[in-house]
């Protein structure tokens, strides 16, 4: 099975304000979603002192991008999580991997953290072998996860 790159965006509404959330989400992983390997998602979340619109300031934004590079990278070499989706707004960022294993996943996770200062990370799991969170995701942007085509051209 091969790992493209290609995401879509979406704008959603927090819940309790009208902060605007985007979301991110990958597309064309249909064959890991069928595969039936990866069972349980991890959601790692970021809470930030928000701009006036709910968005990380520059340096917070910074760091979280070189941090999502670092798990993204440590995550698939081996493809033992996919990184399927990203929430910012609202004065948190959170990310969304789908693994084989929660405990390999947290080992790789200190691995993969390890250059960084200390960060404000929580982190959650479920197990979703549905992946009812990332078809939801989906949802934001008006196609089903099964509606993906290979015929798509991937965002550069």
């Amino acid at each position: 099975m091969k790992l493209g790159d290609a995401w879509f965006s979406a704008v959603a509404e927090a819940e309790e304000n009208d902060h605007m959330i985007i979301v991110s989400g990958r597309t064309e992983i249909e064959p890991f979603i069928q595969s039936g390997k990866f069972k349980e998602r991890v959601e790692i979340t970021w809470k930030y002192e928000p701009d006036s619109k709910g968005m990380p300031h520059e340096a917070t934004a910074e760091l979280m991008e070189e941090t999502q590079t670092a798990l993204k990278r440590a995550m698939e070499k081996d493809k033992l999580a996919i990184f399927t989706g990203i929430y910012t707004g609202d004065g948190e960022r959170t990310w969304v991997f789908y693994t084989r294993n929660v405990p390999a996943f947290g080992r790789m996770l200190n691995e993969a953290l390890a250059p960084f200062e200390t960060l404000p990370l929580s982190i959650y799991t479920e197990k979703d072998p549905e992946w009812n969170e990332y078809r939801e995701m989906c949802e934001l942007q008006g196609q089903e996860a099964d509606d993906e085509t290979d015929d798509e051209t991937p965002e550069e």
